[in-house]
């Protein structure tokens, strides 16, 4: 809550409380004046006594409640400026990288090799940019409830391996790693599938680094159950952000300080839509170290 609001939410509400006090002494006076005889005057002071606890107990729960909802707005709104900044820096990047790429091949004489590999590092941005700007139009989608969900069977074991080549050869580094089943189907949106596991692996990759190794698994418990996830061997998530991990515009560390890319909006999106497939998702720590999201279908 900022300051000058605070000390007008405060100021106000000891006012109310001392008007509400200063009354309730008044009608007991008056109360005491035209009632004469002691045992109904003990009656009524007794009722006077017991409906104003009551009020005064809803009034004091109608400030806290005010208060949180002050408090709730004002977050909101510092997390929809952080955001703001956030995504004006990330779009920055790949259109700066990419205006660098091509200045670069039409200023200078380039070996075949060397220019496809310049329009492939442009295409990967590019890529990046596109999927930026794909988790901010989900996240309106979500919030407007306008996602149409399109069941069909999906190899998932060829996708997670699709996931996995894909990320590799653009990070030229072979740490993203596969532990799953062979021929692992599930019925479910072919669309909302890759997105959960493109932000999950994003989210390592932003938090656990690019040295150790990330894991996409599938599974079948002992339930029969499919247990999909994605771990890594960072820092994991700190005890106080664990609650809110899964709420819009969420980022961990200070806003001030942090270092990595984001838009808080990637686990989020993750969160809906597995719910909206009736599955659930949950954060544990990894063993030795790390972040290990799981998903329950």
């Amino acid at each position: 809550m900022k300051k000058q609001t605070a000390i007008f939410f405060y100021v106000l509400g000891f006012y109310v409380i001392l008007q509400f006090t200063w009354w309730g002494y008044h009608l007991v006076d008056l109360t005491t004046e035209i009632e004469p005889e002691k045992t109904n005057l003990s009656k009524k002071i007794f009722m006077i006594f017991s409906e104003g606890m009551v009020f005064f107990l809803i009034l004091m729960f109608g400030l806290w409640k005010i208060r949180s909802a002050i408090r709730k707005e004002l977050l909101l709104s510092q997390k929809q400026n952080n955001f703001l900044l956030s995504v004006t820096h990330e779009l920055k990047t790949p259109l700066a990288a990419n205006k660098l790429y091509l200045q670069t091949i039409l200023k200078r004489n380039l070996e075949l090799e060397k220019r496809n590999d310049l329009l492939e590092k442009a295409i990967s941005e590019n890529q990046r940019l596109e999927a930026m700007i794909d988790n901010i139009l989900n996240a309106s989608r979500l919030e407007n409830q306008v996602f149409v969900i399109h069941k069909e069977i999906i190899n998932l074991s060829q996708l997670i391996r699709n996931i996995c080549e894909r990320y590799n050869k653009y990070l030229q580094l072979d740490i993203i790693q596969v532990q799953n089943d062979e021929n692992i189907y599930i019925e479910g949106d072919l669309f909302m599938m890759e997105t959960i596991l493109n932000n999950l692996v994003e989210n390592s990759l932003k938090y656990a680094g690019k040295i150790n190794p990330i894991t996409i698994y599938a599974e079948k418990n002992e339930l029969g159950r499919l247990l999909i996830g994605v771990k890594d061997l960072g820092g994991g998530v700190p005890l106080e952000f664990r609650k809110e991990i899964f709420n819009k515009f969420t980022r961990l560390g200070n806003e001030d300080t942090r270092t990595q890319k984001g838009t808080g909006l990637g686990l989020f999106i993750v969160a809906e839509f597995v719910r909206i497939q009736n599955g659930k998702i949950i954060y544990k720590d990894n063993k030795p170290s790390g972040a290990n999201f799981e998903i329950t279908f």
